[in-house]
């Protein structure tokens, strides 16, 4: 059976999405979150669901902070790299994780193999060449 922290996940989309709380509108996101289709994994602790809600938390001052800094610094490096998906993650989960991740503007999942990792996308500013490494390099 869906756990109620996942059946919560789900209607907190729909109201987001649906913006109305009306009572029509209460029953029929309960029906959409149970029929949705789900794979029966193992089930989430609540200790899993604090900790990426905090980290829901965390991320909003965050993407403010990574805003301001793109724009006052330049972020002309890219690259992307691959991280392991956290272990005993349900999709739900696995969605909020991916939001986190999304969430700040330095960083984007562009996919999510089903292996257990993520393909990130990042920007970052340039590395400043100190003079010492400039200094041992002849060609440069």
């Amino acid at each position: 059976m869906i756990s109620i922290l996942d059946l919560l996940l789900r209607l907190t989309i729909w109201f987001l999405l649906t913006s109305d709380l009306s009572l029509p509108n209460i029953l029929i996101g309960i029906a959409v979150a149970l029929l949705i289709p789900r794979r029966y994994t193992q089930l989430s602790t609540l200790k899993d669901w604090l900790q990426i809600l905090w980290e829901v938390v965390v991320a909003i001052p965050q993407a403010y902070i990574e805003a301001v800094e793109i724009m006052v610094r330049p972020h002309t490096e890219e690259d992307i790299v691959t991280e392991r998906v956290k272990p005993r993650r349900t999709p739900g989960l696995i969605f909020l994780d991916v939001f986190v991740i999304t969430f700040t503007p330095k960083t984007i999942v562009l996919n999510h193999h089903e292996d257990g990792t993520y393909e990130v996308h990042r920007i970052r500013r340039p590395r400043r060449k100190t003079k010492a490494k400039a200094a041992r390099r002849p060609w440069s």
